[in-house]
């Protein structure tokens, strides 16, 4: 019998993201604790930011019409700092201005302190050494924010630019997305969590830690239920315990056809489940599917998605296919990962008919560095890279090429 062809990366992911939908909880959280957050609905200002004309330098306010001769020498008639109002500005005079005061009634722009001089033995008059222009150095009122209309959208990723922009705007308060909730867990006899004794032919559970700190990095409410023993009744146990307050399950491990490999029958016993093979390297085999709640007080499925066992490919995986689809859960865009064209300082001339994902560091030169051993079990290539090389199927290249780069810090947010 022929094997199905393998998907294309986006063909998965395409897919994945077909079924995704935002959780529908919101919950209204102060400023200070939605870092990291999704808003679940628009935030409209409160106020006009700036609340009124102002200046964005220290100097001097003046009439434009007053300075049209080069030199003009004008009366300093009153002192604005910022916090203050001041009065009508008459013809022939000025008024002394700091940065995020008001402009006083009658100026129409300011003039910075370093085009500006005090005449010898003058005490109240200074000389403008330039013309300026209607407007120059003024802020206008609402030109940041109007009040009434919208400073953020529904579905913004809240870090602390955006948290200002809601202080600005006279908000303490803001409505988010609930957490999405994750549970994970790690199936294989080998596996022992780092502090344990290594069994015999054992290995250090690398996986727990980098996806659990993955979801984290994401915003997720996440729960490790550990490392699962390789049989069937363990592994649809731990499906059920993890179904019932989740959104997703992911697992690392356990998703190939092996005899000892029993993810897809316990989620197919429990749920449903597509098993894939994905023409990416590394990672290859990829589930997805849903596992029905248990709990008699819930109804509905906890989507799944099951993860390689290598270390790498669980990393990339979880680049590629997880995060976009939490995203989504949260309610945000889940848009392709941005390349962006780099310089290869080395030649790549493997062609594989799989799309390939290269650990890659960029070098002092501004090009880019391979890690040397590739390998899927060999994590210290992506702590040493600082992004990816995608590489299309069947594609080579030499030192001086063009490539798309992915870096980490844009997939790891």
């Amino acid at each position: 019998m022929n094997k199905p062809p393998m998907l294309t990366a986006q063909q998965a992911l395409d897919h994945l993201l077909s079924h995704a939908k935002a959780v529908p909880e919101s919950e209204k959280v102060t400023m200070q604790a939605a870092l990291g957050r999704v808003l679940a609905e628009d935030v409209n200002s409160l106020v006009d930011v700036p609340p009124l004309d102002n200046t964005s330098m220290d100097g001097y306010a003046v009439r434009s019409a007053d300075t049209q001769t080069l030199g003009s020498i004008l009366k300093v008639a009153q002192r604005i700092p910022a916090g203050s109002m001041g009065k009508q500005l008459e013809p022939g005079t000025v008024a002394r201005i700091f940065t995020g005061a008001p402009v006083p009634p009658g100026a129409d722009a300011v003039v910075m302190q370093e085009d500006c001089a005090i005449p010898e033995g003058a005490v109240d008059h200074v000389q403008v050494n330039t013309i300026p222009m209607a407007g120059q150095w003024i802020r206008r009122r609402g030109e940041d924010l109007s009040a009434g209309k919208v400073a953020l959208s529904a579905g913004t990723f809240l870090r602390p630019q955006e948290l200002g922009v809601a202080a600005s705007a006279g908000l303490t308060h803001v409505s988010v997305k609930r957490k999405v909730k994750v549970a994970a867990f790690f199936t294989g006899d080998e596996l022992s969590l780092p502090g344990e004794q290594l069994k015999p032919g054992g290995i250090y559970n690398s996986n727990r830690d980098t996806l659990l700190a993955c979801l984290k990095s994401l915003g997720c409410d996440a729960t490790d239920f550990g490392i699962v023993p390789d049989s069937l009744r363990a592994t649809r146990e731990t499906l059920r315990a993890a179904s019932k307050d989740h959104d997703l399950i992911i697992t690392s491990g356990g998703v190939s056809v092996g005899e000892e490999d029993h993810i897809k029958p316990a989620v197919s016993a429990e749920g449903r489940l597509d098993l894939w093979q994905i023409a990416i390297k590394p990672g290859k085999p990829l589930a997805f599917g849903a596992v029905r709640k248990s709990d008699e007080t819930k109804t509905g499925e906890a989507w799944f998605i099951g993860l390689p066992g290598n270390p790498v490919s669980s990393f990339v995986t979880f680049l590629l296919f997880v995060r976009p689809f939490i995203l989504k859960l949260q309610g945000r865009d889940s848009g392709h990962a941005q390349s962006y064209p780099m310089r290869a300082d080395f030649d790549w001339l493997k062609a594989d008919r799989r799309n390939e994902f290269l650990r890659v560091k960029i070098n002092p030169q501004g090009g880019l560095d391979i890690f040397p051993n590739q390998s899927s079990g060999v994590l210290t290539s992506a702590s040493w890279g600082d992004g990816l090389i995608d590489c299309p199927p069947g594609a080579t290249f030499k030192a001086g090429d063009m490539v798309k780069y992915i870096p980490f810090n844009a997939l790891l947010s």
